[in-house]
């Protein structure tokens, strides 16, 4: 009678187990070394739409090739040697089975994301010959982690770039000019800055319109971003004023490359569309051009580099606009001191 009794309590908790296996909102696999299923629960059931009858005493890869075979074996031989459980985020692997997300409206998308762990599960003789998968379904989570580093790259985007053309705003762009000038203080490898603006621009808002300056401007920024590498750094200092960083550039390849830029904007051939004034208006631009190369010691901070840019542009455009001009013939002292007297300039006409 006791061992009925005790027969029948075993019984019972083997029930109870069952049930929890079964109705646990989580994937419950176990499979043994040959990778045969011997345990499939609802979770699975449902989200595979292959009961538990019908996978069970089946190889898992028979029944989902698409697993990668290679990669889960390494896991569960991970597991498996060190006898500990092994888990693993949707971010490293975002899903053992391809299952849809059985919530796609809110999740906002089609897949499910799932964790996973696999434990070890030993025999009566302490012999390991069998693991335990769990699948989480994660999908919630990995989307608000996904749209939230989503809205935090947007909110990062607009703090540093200009909202009209794109290009990197002035205050973005002189911390980079900094970190440039520091970089080359450390490994004396060249960089140099271009600045450069459009030659005439506020004729062309006045005879064309703002409007009309707002897609000049933009067309600008489209061609700067072509001709340059992803190495440098382009931005809006300020009006129709621009600036570009030419990482590991000396004068020989900066010019080059002012001149490359001066040379595509002056080809550009902007069409705007005025109703007022009778429909399509033709529109061409020009760029005048300062370049100066990084030296030291005769620039003691970025401020000064940024200022000898400056006066070259100013010579660029006091000397018929629509041409490049580099900054000093050489880096002496002499012929950067332009707190003394007025620098000496490379003229270099088109």
């Amino acid at each position: 009678m006791t061992d009925t009794s005790a027969d029948i309590s075993e019984l019972r908790e083997i029930h109870r187990f069952l049930s929890i296996i079964q109705d646990i909102n989580v994937g419950v696999i176990v499979v043994d070394t040959n990778y045969i299923v011997r345990v499939w629960n609802s979770f699975m059931e449902v989200n595979s739409g292959i009961l538990g009858i019908k996978i069970n005493g089946k190889c898992l890869f028979d029944v989902f090739p698409e697993i990668r075979k290679s990669w889960l074996y390494d896991k569960i031989t991970e597991a498996t040697t060190l006898n500990t459980p092994v888990f693993n985020s949707w971010r490293q692997h975002k899903e053992i089975f391809h299952f849809p997300n059985n919530r796609p409206f809110t999740g906002r998308t089609m897949e499910m994301r799932q964790n996973f762990t696999i434990i070890p599960l030993s025999n009566l003789d302490g012999k390991i010959d069998e693991v335990l998968i769990m699948i989480y379904d994660v999908t919630d989570e990995a989307c608000a982690e996904i749209n939230l580093e989503k809205a935090n790259s947007q909110l990062l985007k607009s703090s540093i770039t200009d909202g009209l053309t794109g290009l990197y705003n002035r205050k973005h762009w002189e911390n980079c000019l900094s970190e440039a000038y520091d970089l080359f203080r450390r490994n004396k490898e060249p960089v140099t800055l271009l600045m450069f603006d459009i030659d005439h621009f506020k004729s062309i808002n006045d005879t064309y319109g703002h409007q009309a300056g707002d897609t000049v401007l933009k067309r600008l920024s489209q061609v700067v971003k072509k001709q340059i590498r992803n190495t440098d750094v382009a931005g809006r200092y300020g009006g129709e004023e621009f600036t570009i960083i030419l990482r590991d550039a000396n004068r020989e390849s900066s010019f080059y490359v002012a001149e490359r830029l001066r040379h595509a904007i002056e080809s550009q051939v902007v069409e705007y569309n005025n109703p007022k004034a009778g429909g399509i208006q033709v529109i061409r631009f020009t760029i005048s051009i300062g370049v100066c190369t990084l030296s030291i010691p005769a620039m003691p901070n970025y401020g000064d580099w940024l200022k000898k840019a400056d006066n070259a542009l100013y010579f660029s455009k006091e000397h018929g606009r629509n041409r490049t001009t580099e900054y000093g013939l050489n880096d002496t002292e002499e012929t950067m001191n332009i707190e003394i007297q007025r620098p000496v300039i490379k003229k270099r006409d088109n």
